[in-house]
C-alpha cells in the first residue's frame, strides 16, 4: 500500500510539472477568461447621443410630433439572414416592410411615412460585409422619423409607431444583423439639363 502511495505521488508531480513547468506561474483561478461571458455593447455613437439629449431636452411629445424638424430624412436599413432562412421567407419579410408605407399611422390616422423602398444587394465591389437586403425609409421630418424609429430611442408608449415595433418583432428571429444609418438630406446634385439649340428646336417642327 505504501509503495502505490509513493507512485501515484510521484505521477501527480509529473503531471504538475508538465502542465506548469518550473518558474511558470499558476493563473489565479477568477483572473481566467469565461468564454460563455456576453461582450460589453459598443459605446453609443455621438449621433445616438445626440438624439437622446434631443428627446431629454424637448420630451417626448414634441420629439415625436410631425412638425418637430421638418425636413427630407432618409433611413437606411440593411438585412444579414440567417443561413436558413428560405426565398420565400425574405419574401415576406420584404412585404410586411414595405406595408408599413401605409400601416405606419398616428393615432390620429395621419401616415407617417413617405415612402419605402427595398431591393436586393447586387454590388459587385465585395464591401457589402455580408448583407443581403436593404431598404430606404423616407420622412417629412425628425419627429415622424422619431415617431417610427420607437423603441430602443423612444420606449414611453403612445409615441412610437405599433406597426414598425410589431414588424421588429416579426422579423427578427431571421436575422443575423441589422444596420441602420439615418441622415437629413443637406445636398443634392444632379446633372445640369442639355442645352437646346436653336437647330434642335427647329428639326422638331412639323
Amino acid at each position: 500500500m505504501l509503495v502505490r502511495k509513493m507512485i501515484a505521488a510521484a505521477s501527480l508531480g509529473l503531471t504538475a510539472a508538465v502542465l506548469c513547468p518550473a518558474g511558470a506561474a499558476l493563473a489565479q483561478p477568477y483572473s481566467l477568461p469565461i468564454a460563455t461571458s456576453p461582450a460589453a455593447p459598443p459605446p453609443p455613437d455621438a449621433a445616438a447621443v445626440a438624439v437622446q439629449q434631443d428627446l431629454a431636452q424637448v420630451g417626448v411629445a414634441a420629439f415625436t410630433a410631425p412638425a418637430f424638424r421638418p425636413a427630407l430624412i432618409r433611413h437606411v436599413v440593411l438585412f444579414r439572414f440567417l443561413k436558413d432562412v428560405t426565398p420565400f421567407q425574405k419574401a415576406e419579410i420584404a412585404r410586411r416592410f414595405l406595408e408599413l408605407a401605409a400601416d405606419s399611422r398616428r393615432p390620429d390616422g395621419r401616415p407617417v411615412v413617405e415612402s419605402i423602398e427595398t431591393g436586393f444587394q447586387n454590388s459587385g465591389e465585395g464591401v457589402d460585409e455580408g448583407y443581403q437586403m436593404g431598404f430606404l425609409v423616407s420622412f417629412r421630418s425628425e419627429g415622424d422619423r422619431n415617431y417610427y424609429v420607437g423603441r430602443p430611442v423612444v420606449t414611453q408608449p403612445g409615441f412610437f409607431d405599433p406597426a414598425h415595433d410589431a414588424f421588429k418583432a416579426f422579423a427578427a428571429p431571421y436575422l443575423a444583423g441589422v444596420m441602420t444609418f439615418d441622415y437629413r438630406v443637406a445636398a443634392l446634385a444632379r446633372p445640369p439639363e442639355p442645352v437646346k439649340t436653336a437647330g434642335s428646336r427647329a428639326g422638331h417642327r412639323k
